[in-house]
C-alpha cells in the first residue's frame, strides 16, 4: 500500500512539474526559443559529427564479429583490473574517443546480445562514461578558459578518477552468483581463439552486410536524434529555471556547502546548471571572473565527471531495454565528480596546468592537434581527429593486453606459481 501511494505521489509531482514547465514556456517564450536554438547548434556543430561515425562503426564491428575476437585478446587486461570481459575495452576506448553517451550505447548492445552480465554492464558504465579529450582540451580549456595547459590538467584528473572508480567497482555485485559468458574459456592459444571467434560470431549474427549497414545507419540516426532532443530540452529547462528564480532556490544547500569549504559563492549557480547539463554548467563556471581560477577549474572538472542529468537521461533511455540499473551509475558519477575535483586541486599543487606546463601542449602531438581543432575547425576535421584518437587508444589497450598475456606465459611466472603450490 505504501509503495502504491509513493508511485501515485511521484506521478502527481511529475505531472505538476510538467504543467509548471509548460506555463513557464508561455511566460518566457523568447528566452525558451533562443535556448532551444543554442542547444540545437551545439548538437549540430559538435555532437552529431563526433558521434555518428562511432555509432555506425560500433554496430558494424559488432555484427561482423570483430568485437568478439578483440574481446578475447583484451581479456587478460580487463578481467584482472575491472572484473569485466575483454570487450569492455571496446566500450572504454569508444567512450574515451567519442564521449557521452557512446559507452552506454555499446554497453547496452553487449547486454542485449548476452556478451556481459548485468553486474558487468553496471561495472562498465561506472568507469567508461567519460568525456572525450576534444571537449576537455579544445572546448573547455581553449574555448572557455583560453588556456590550453588547463586542458591537460582537467583531462588527466578526469581519466585518473575514472580509472580509480573502475578499479573500485570491480567489487560491485560480488557474490551475486552470475556466471559471465566471457569467463568460459576454450583451451588453446589466445590469438587462435580470437581468430576463431570472429567467424563464429559473424555466423551467429547472420545478417547480410547490406542489411547490417542499413540497420547500423538507421539505429545510429535514431539514437542521435534522441540525444538531440535531450540536449534541446535541458537547455530550455535550465534557462527557464534560471529566469523563474527556481535555480536560486535550489542552490541554497549548495551555497551552504560551498561556504563551509571556502568556495566562491559565484560558482553556486554554475554548479547547479552543471548538475543538469554539462556544457552550460562548464561555460558558466569558467565565466565567473571574480572567482579564483583554481576553484573554477576544480568545479568544471567535477561537472565534467558528473556529466549532468541530461547525459544521465540519455544513458537511462539507451539502457531501457536491458536490466542494467541506474543506481550504480549515479553512485559512480558522484564518486567520479568528487575525485576529479580533488585530483584537479592535487595536480595543480604539483604544477600541472600552470603556465610553466604550457610546453607540454606543444611537445605532445595529440594535445597540439586538439588545440588546433578548436580554432574553428570544420566538422570533418573534428570527425577525423576523434577517429584517430580512438585508433591510438584502442591500439594501446590491445598492445598492453597482449604484453600482459605474454608475461603471464613466461617461465618466471610459471616458476613462481609452481613454488606457491609446493
Amino acid at each position: 500500500m505504501n509503495a502504491s501511494r509513493a508511485r501515485h505521489l511521484s506521478t502527481y509531482l511529475l505531472g505538476l512539474a510538467v504543467v509548471i514547465f509548460c506555463v513557464a514556456l508561455v511566460v518566457y517564450p523568447k528566452p525558451g526559443f533562443e535556448a532551444g536554438i543554442a542547444g540545437l547548434r551545439v548538437f549540430w556543430d559538435v555532437v552529431f559529427p563526433s558521434l555518428l561515425p562511432f555509432f555506425i562503426l560500433s554496430e558494424l564491428m559488432l555484427g561482423l564479429g570483430v568485437v568478439h575476437g578483440l574481446g578475447i585478446l583484451l581479456e587478460p587486461l580487463m578481467r584482472p583490473l575491472f572484473s569485466v570481459p575483454g570487450i569492455g575495452a571496446f566500450a572504454l576506448s569508444m567512450g574515451l574517443a567519442a564521449g557521452y553517451p557512446m559507452d552506454a550505447v555499446i554497453t547496452a548492445r553487449f547486454r542485449e546480445s548476452g556478451m556481459c552480465t548485468r553486474i558487468e554492464g553496471e561495472r562498465l558504465l561506472a568507469f567508461t562514461n567519460t568525456a572525450d579529450p576534444l571537449f576537455m582540451i579544445s572546448a573547455v580549456a581553449v574555448g572557455m578558459f583560453k588556456s590550453p595547459e588547463l586542458g591537460i590538467l582537467i583531462a588527466v584528473a578526469h581519466y585518473i578518477a575514472a580509472f580509480v572508480v573502475g578499479v573500485s567497482f570491480k567489487f560491485w555485485g560480488r557474490g551475486k552468483g552470475e556466471t559471465p559468458k566471457a569467463e568460459t574459456r576454450a583451451p588453446g592459444n589466445l590469438f587462435i581463439r580470437a581468430l576463431r571467434e570472429i567467424p563464429r560470431a559473424r555466423a551467429e549474427d547472420g545478417r547480410p552486410f547490406g542489411k547490417l549497414l542499413r540497420e547500423a545507419v538507421t539505429e545510429s540516426m535514431m539514437t542521435l536524434f534522441m540525444i538531440c532532443g535531450f540536449i534541446v530540452f535541458f537547455a530550455v529547462m535550465i534557462e527557464i529555471l534560471h529566469l523563474s528564480g527556481i535555480l536560486t532556490l535550489l542552490g541554497l544547500p549548495v551555497a551552504a556547502i560551498y561556504h563551509l569549504l571556502g568556495v566562491h559563492s559565484g560558482l553556486v549557480n554554475s554548479t547547479l546548471a552543471g548538475l543538469l547539463e554539462i556544457d552550460i554548467g562548464s561555460a558558466q563556471a569558467a565565466a565567473v571572473a571574480n572567482a579564483p581560477l583554481l576553484q573554477r577549474v576544480a568545479v568544471v572538472s567535477g561537472i565534467i565527471a558528473w556529466s549532468g542529468l541530461a547525459v544521465h537521461a540519455q544513458v537511462a533511455s539507451v539502457i531501457t531495454n536491458t536490466d542494467i540499473r541506474m543506481f550504480p551509475y549515479f553512485l559512480a558519477r558522484f564518486a567520479h565528480g568528487v575525485l576529479a575535483a580533488i585530483l584537479t586541486l592535487a595536480l595543480w599543487a604539483l604544477g600541472l596546468g600552470k603556465p610553466a606546463s604550457a610546453a607540454l601542449t606543444q611537445s605532445v602531438p595529440v594535445f597540439a592537434s586538439f588545440r588546433a581543432a578548436s580554432q574553428g575547425a570544420p566538422w570533418w576535421q573534428v570527425m577525423a581527429l576523434s577517429l584517430t584518437t580512438w585508433v591510438w587508444l584502442f591500439g594501446g589497450l590491445l598492445l598492453l593486453s597482449v604484453v600482459v598475456y605474454l608475461l603471464r606465459k613466461t617461465r618466471i611466472i610459471a616458476w613462481r606459481v609452481k613454488m606457491r603450490r609446493v
